[in-house]
């Protein structure tokens, strides 16, 4: 069972800096496009970012792009997601997800078949 694990959350003052992990178990993440999530309360989750499985290709949200950026580590079976700037408004929980073939449709993965279980990130003075 494919199984991701994100991390590096925290709470952060505005203008500050975050760096997410998402880590694969019992399978090669250098398979899939993987993509960032996040749902803040009362909110419907939305993407924020993906990148194709050789890296190659990354996409971003209009309202993350140049402040965050996605990348990853095949040989650590890892993705990242940096993020600078950190606004109030990014405050939610955060996912990763694999999607399973189709590569990233926008900054949405194709065909999810995995989630992580969320890592909070609160951004607040």
């Amino acid at each position: 069972q494919m199984q991701l694990v994100e991390s590096g959350g925290g709470l952060v003052q505005p203008g500050g800096s975050l760096r997410l992990s998402c880590a694969a178990s019992r399978f090669a993440l250098a398979n899939y496009a993987v993509g960032w999530f996040r749902q803040a309360p009362g909110k419907e989750r939305e993407g924020v970012s993906c990148i194709s499985s050789s890296g190659g290709i990354s996409n971003y949200a209009d309202s993350v792009k140049g402040r965050f950026t996605i990348s990853r580590d095949n040989a650590r079976n890892t993705v990242y997601l940096q993020m600078n700037g950190l606004k109030p408004e990014d405050t939610a929980v955060y996912y990763c997800a694999a999607g399973t073939y189709g590569g990233c449709s926008g900054y949405v993965p194709r065909n999810i078949g995995s989630w992580g279980q969320g890592t909070q990130v609160t951004v607040s003075s």
